[in-house]
């Protein structure tokens, strides 16, 4: 119950855990498309060594800045977009 019975009603615990997994959901495939991309634009197809190189380490590390700085842009963007239109939602992944 919200404060003095005013404002939205609360999510039951289903929607709750719903909510939960369409986030995971989501995170997941963002780690996803970030490794892949990361990997393909990084990582040669032949490896020569075990561990990564200070070129790849360092390629990795820029990648994923940007993927993330790109991720944070857009979806800043796609929040306002929706408040604009009046509605509200949130953001999309973490950081929204």
């Amino acid at each position: 119950m919200s404060f003095l019975g005013f404002g939205r009603p609360q999510p039951s615990s289903a929607e709750k855990i719903a909510a939960v997994e369409a986030e995971m959901k989501l995170l997941t495939e963002m780690a996803n498309r970030l490794t892949k991309a990361c990997q393909k634009k990084c990582i040669p197809n032949d490896y020569r060594e075990a561990e990564l190189n200070k070129g790849e380490s360092v390629c990795l590390d820029r990648c994923a800045a940007k993927f993330f700085d790109v991720h944070m842009k857009v979806s800043e963007q796609l929040q306002q977009e929706s408040q604009q239109r009046g509605g509200g939602g949130g953001g999309f992944g973490f950081g929204g």
